[in-house]
C-alpha cells in the first residue's frame, strides 16, 4: 500500500500486523517480553491512523486521565515495596551510589547535548532533556531480572531515583532545559511530589495496613500499571500528532541514540569503578530505561504534552524493544565466575 501511494488508508492493516505479531511473541517463552511492545506499536499506529478517539470523549480531554493514571502506576508501586527494600542501601551503597549517581549524570546531559543538536522547536527538544532528566521505571526492574542482573540492586535504585525525582528533575531541567522554556522549578516539585510522593506513602501504607489481605492486588496491579502506560502513550500520541508527523523520524533516531547511549554510558562507568559484571549489567539497565510515564505526566503538568510530551512518548516503546534484546542477550550469557541467585517465587 506504501508503494501504490495508499499508505494514509493503510491503518488497520499495520494495525492489524502488530495485533498478530503480539498474539504469535505470546507462544514462545524468548519472545513473550515482547507482546506489550508489541501492542504498544499497534496503539500508537492507532492513535496516528484516528486520533479523533483519542483527543476527547465528549467535552472531556483525555490529557486529563495522564497524571491520575501515573498516581495509580506509582501507588501499586508503593504497595509492591515495604521498608525492608530499602535495607539494600545499607548492604550495597556503593552499588546505590553508582546507579543513581550514573543515572543523574549520564542521561540528562546527554539530553541536553542531543536536544542543543536536534534544531527542534523549544518545547519538543525540551522534552528530550526532560526524559534523561527522568529516573528509571518499573521496566527496568523486569529487564533487570530477564537479563540475570542485580535484582535487589535495580528495584533498590529505582526507588531512590524515583523517591528523589521530585527535588532533582525541576533542578536538572531548570540548568539543563531552561534556554529552551521557562522551568517553575517550585511548581514542577509540587507537581511531582503529587505524582509520585504521595502515591507511593500511600502504597506503602496500604501495604503494611493489609498485612495478608488483599494479596489479589499483587498480581493485578501490573496489568493495571500495563494498561495506563499503554492508555498514556496513546493519548500523547494523538494530541501531538502532527507535530509528531513533521518530525516523528528524526525525534525516533535522537530519542534512540539517547537509549543506546545510557546503556553503554552506564556499563561503561559501572565497570570503571570496580562493579562487578553482574552489577555493571543493573546499572546499565537503570541508566538507559528511563520513566516514559512520569516524563509525560510532568510535561501534561507544564499544558505541553503535545510539544513537550512527544520524545518520553517515543522513548516509551522504543526502550522496551532496545531493552528486551539487550535482556535476552545477557539472559543466554550469565556472568562468567559470578553466584546468580534464582529467583525462588
Amino acid at each position: 500500500m506504501a508503494v501504490t501511494g495508499n499508505l494514509a488508508s493503510a491503518g488497520l492493516v499495520i494495525i492489524g500486523v502488530f495485533a498478530f505479531c503480539a498474539y504469535g511473541f505470546s507462544g514462545y517463552e524468548s519472545l513473550n517480553g515482547n507482546v506489550f511492545t508489541a501492542l504498544i506499536f499497534a496503539g500508537v499506529t492507532l492513535a496516528l491512523y484516528y486520533p479523533q478517539y483519542f483527543t476527547y470523549i465528549g467535552d472531556f480531554k483525555l490529557t486529563g486521565l495522564i497524571i491520575p493514571l501515573i498516581q495509580i502506576i506509582m501507588f501499586g508501586m508503593g504497595t509492591s515495596m515495604s521498608v525492608n527494600d530499602f535495607v539494600g542501601i545499607i548492604k550495597t551503597p556503593k552499588g546505590v551510589l553508582v546507579g543513581v549517581t550514573a543515572q543523574l549524570a549520564i542521561m540528562p546531559v546527554m539530553g541536553f547535548i542531543l536536544a542543543t543538536l536536534s534544531d527542534f522547536p523549544p518545547e519538543i527538544a525540551a522534552g528530550i532533556v526532560l526524559i534523561g532528566c527522568s529516573p528509571s521505571g518499573v521496566a527496568s526492574n523486569v529487564m533487570a531480572y530477564l537479563a540475570k542482573a542485580n535484582l535487589a540492586l535495580s528495584i533498590t535504585i529505582t526507588s531512590i531515583a524515583t523517591l528523589i525525582a521530585p527535588f532533582v528533575t525541576p533542578l536538572l531541567m531548570k540548568l539543563l532545559a531552561g534556554e529552551f522554556i521557562e522551568i517553575d522549578v517550585l511548581g514542577m516539585m509540587w507537581s511531582i511530589v503529587k505524582m509520585i510522593i504521595l502515591p507511593i506513602g500511600a502504597g506503602l501504607l496500604f501495604n503494611k495496613l493489609r498485612g495478608d489481605g488483599a494479596k489479589w492486588l499483587d498480581k493485578a496491579m501490573p496489568v493495571i500499571s500495563m494498561l495506563g502506560i499503554g492508555l498514556i502513550i496513546v493519548v500523547i500520541t494523538a494530541a501531538g500528532r502532527d507535530s509528531l508527523l513533521d518530525i516523528g523520524g528524526l525525534l525516533m533516531v535522537l530519542v534512540l541514540v539517547h537509549n543506546l547511549f545510557g546503556y553503554t554510558l552506564g556499563y561503561w562507568f559501572a565497570r570503571l569503578v570496580g562493579m562487578s559484571e553482574r552489577d555493571s549489567r543493573t546499572i546499565s539497565i537503570e541508566v538507559g530505561m528511563q520513566n516514559g510515564g512520569l516524563a509525560s505526566g510532568i510535561a501534561n503538568s507544564l499544558g505541553k504534552i503535545a510539544t513537550m510530551g512527544l520524545a518520553p512518548a517515543v522513548f516509551g516503546p522504543l526502550m522496551n524493544i532496545t531493552g528486551s534484546i539487550l535482556a535476552s542477550y545477557w539472559h543466554k550469557r550469565p556472568p562468567k565466575g559470578e553466584e546468580i541467585e534464582e529467583d525462588k517465587e
